[in-house]
């Protein structure tokens, strides 16, 4: 991508959590007139190294601020898939959370 600009364009960035500071930073000065960018990405799935930041956690820190810049955050209640889902995601996250222990006799 390095070298184009993305004039009248939609382009979708799917999987973002995963892009590290470089490449987003790449992705987002690709964007030229009339173009209209969406990023998503699930802060909590991160899959890169443990010491590398993710460059969908950076952006919305650094740009939240920025006015044309637009931010929206789902949670449990817009989950769409099996019923299940929703729950294995709560139980997930009072694990991460210290809430409870996992059990061991499972």
């Amino acid at each position: 991508m390095r070298g184009r600009t993305l004039d009248n364009a939609f382009v979708i960035l799917d999987e973002a959590q995963n892009t590290t500071h470089n490449q987003m930073k790449m992705f987002l000065t690709r964007m030229g007139k009339n173009a209209k960018f969406i990023i998503n990405g699930d802060p909590g799935q991160v899959d890169l190294p443990k010491r590398q930041i993710s460059g969908l956690k950076e952006a919305m820190l650094t740009l939240k601020d920025i006015n044309g810049i637009a931010f929206v955050h789902f949670d449990d209640k817009d989950i769409i898939r099996h019923r299940l889902v929703k729950n294995i995601i709560l139980a997930y996250t009072n694990l991460e959370e210290g809430m409870t222990e996992p059990n061991e006799n499972v």
